[in-house]
């Protein structure tokens, strides 16, 4: 192009690097966090900072609406919930506390934004779910690919019927028969809220059972998709608390049919494509697994005793795989996005 008999130059250089940043910038989807000061809130923030598709809408935080937070290296304000602008929003997540996330999902809904909940509001077992999909990511991806609303499974929901899917479905775990659940969980499982009894001088140096009637709230979830798996089993949890701050750790013992020569084939064979899921020989820990978008199993035949029985053991982190992680997950298949993109593995 000339000018006056001159080749023109332009007064600026575009910058290769600037201008495919803003290519791909342009090119994100925004979603918005309700919720977002509590400690799934906050991971779920620091997720889709990091996240190459993702763009931060909002955030909103009624106890800290007005006030500015430090996450994955950026400083983001708090608004009210009835601030958030649901239209602007592709996607919404929902952090907020059990009981009242359901209002703010039909809102969501309603402005045209797809919804992942991360309370028990629409959880099968809790009476409220209305056809809404259990997104347990790798045994529902069909169902979540499509839906408008997902319901994020709970930290130890997660941990436990993964790990026990593929006996259940497979035939192996004894009708009739009890399973044990002896799981242990990280301080931040219990919620943001200054509870004495979680202060660390409190939980340090300590360890100690809850809910230890067998009434863990989490139970309605994991008896109802044990049943839509075929289950016909009792299930007897005792969850724990560990001076930890995050991470689940699941001891599950399980009744057989029979014997197993190699049961670790069992979940090798119904996981061996899925990119969080491992499988190993080794106990699993919460070293393997915290910080991590993945849930760790391994098994051991029980010995000594008469009934056919396996040790299974799962670890998670509450925070990752076990709550923001997985509705990242499920928010990637909603969006037509890379399942694993954005998710630390």
């Amino acid at each position: 192009m000339s000018r006056g008999g001159a080749r023109f130059q332009p007064r600026f250089r575009i910058d290769a690097a600037v201008l495919q940043c803003y290519a791909l910038k342009v090119h994100k989807f925004p979603v918005g966090v309700l919720g977002a000061s509590g400690y799934a809130g906050r991971e779920l923030c620091s997720l889709v900072l990091n996240h190459p598709l993702l763009e931060l809408a909002f955030a909103s935080a009624n106890s800290q609406a007005g006030q500015k937070a430090h996450i994955a290296g950026q400083e983001i304000d708090f608004i009210h919930n009835d601030e958030s602008v649901l239209p602007d929003a592709a996607l919404v997540f929902s952090a907020l506390p059990h009981g009242a996330s359901s209002e703010w999902v039909e809102r969501a809904a309603a402005s045209g934004a797809k919804v992942v909940d991360l309370s028990s509001d629409l959880r099968p077992g809790n009476g409220h779910a209305n056809g809404v999909p259990y997104g347990l990511t790798e045994l529902a991806r069909e169902t979540v690919a499509p839906a408008p609303v997902v319901s994020n499974p709970g930290c130890y929901p997660t941990a436990i019927l993964l790990a026990l899917a593929p006996l259940v479905k497979g035939g192996y775990a004894l009708p009739g028969a009890t399973i044990f659940i002896s799981a242990a969980s990280g301080v931040t499982g219990a919620g943001y809220s200054a509870r004495p009894d979680l202060m660390f001088a409190e939980v340090a140096e300590d360890f100690r059972a809850y809910s230890v009637a067998n009434e863990h709230r989490h139970l309605l979830e994991m008896r109802a998709e044990l049943a839509l798996l075929g289950a016909d089993n009792d299930l007897l949890f005792v969850p724990h608390l560990l001076p930890v701050a995050r991470g689940i750790l699941a001891t599950i013992t399980v009744p057989l049919t029979e014997q197993i020569d190699d049961p670790l084939a069992i979940w090798q064979d119904a996981y061996s494509s899925e990119p969080f899921i491992e499988i190993t020989r080794e106990t699993p820990t919460l070293r393997d697994v915290v910080r991590r978008n993945v849930v760790r199993i391994g098994c051991t035949v029980a010995k000594g005793i008469r009934q056919p029985t396996l040790i299974v053991i799962a670890a998670i982190d509450n925070l990752v795989k076990g709550a923001a992680g997985q509705a990242v997950q499920n928010a990637n298949i909603m969006l037509g996005i890379d399942e694993t993109m954005g998710l630390p593995a």
